[in-house]
């Protein structure tokens, strides 16, 4: 069973569409108690770090998550839902992330680039693992973000990009991975990724 997390931050119709086109069980969760019962994770989202920060707070869901990271159970984050693995992002000073992660979110420096960065872009898998393992390197994912995480820990790093600058694509530590692309809106390659996490 994969439990998405709906913290009110959307994007959940196409997550869980996408997976249950992979055959899997999937369902939408949005209580600290489905949060601690749930077997695999998946926290989505689009939109502003700090609104959704206080939200994952004002609901409780926070701690849960932090606890279903740290016990090593099967996490997905995705978009949103990588930065806000970390403790702060420069888009909501202030505001604090699950802190799972150490470092800021920054702005996506891309002089003479459009942001938000929107659209397909090559990635550069340094982390092969159970998230790329059949992957071919330099596979096309599709982004939509103005923020983006480098990570203090480069172990953390399993996949960068480069729009502008290099920025890490996607994360990953143990049984914890998270993407800042959309696996769900990327055609066959991000089925493919959603099937690893599944397996």
């Amino acid at each position: 069973m994969v439990s998405v997390v709906d913290y009110r931050a959307g994007n959940l119709n196409s997550v869980v569409n996408a997976f249950r086109f992979l055959g899997a069980q999937c369902e939408i969760i949005d209580t600290p108690e489905q949060v601690s019962n749930a077997e695999r994770l998946v926290l989505p989202g689009v939109g502003a770090f700090g609104w959704a920060a206080s939200a994952l707070q004002a609901s409780g869901l926070d701690e849960p998550l932090r606890q279903h990271i740290n016990q090593n159970r099967p996490f997905l984050g995705i978009c949103l839902g990588l930065q806000l693995l970390f403790e702060s992002s420069e888009e909501s000073p202030g505001a604090k992330g699950l802190g799972v992660f150490k470092g800021e979110i920054k702005r996506l420096e891309a002089p003479g680039l459009k942001i938000p960065h929107i659209g397909w872009n090559s990635i550069n898998v340094v982390q092969k693992g159970d998230l790329f393992g059949n992957l071919p390197q330099n596979e096309y994912f599709y982004f939509v973000h103005t923020f983006c995480a480098v990570a203090r820990d480069r172990q953390l790093c399993a996949a960068t990009a480069e729009y502008g600058q290099t920025f890490d694509a996607a994360v990953m530590r143990g049984n914890t991975a998270a993407t800042q692309f959309h696996p769900e809106k990327s055609g066959d390659s991000g089925l493919a990724i959603l099937k690893n996490f599944l397996s």
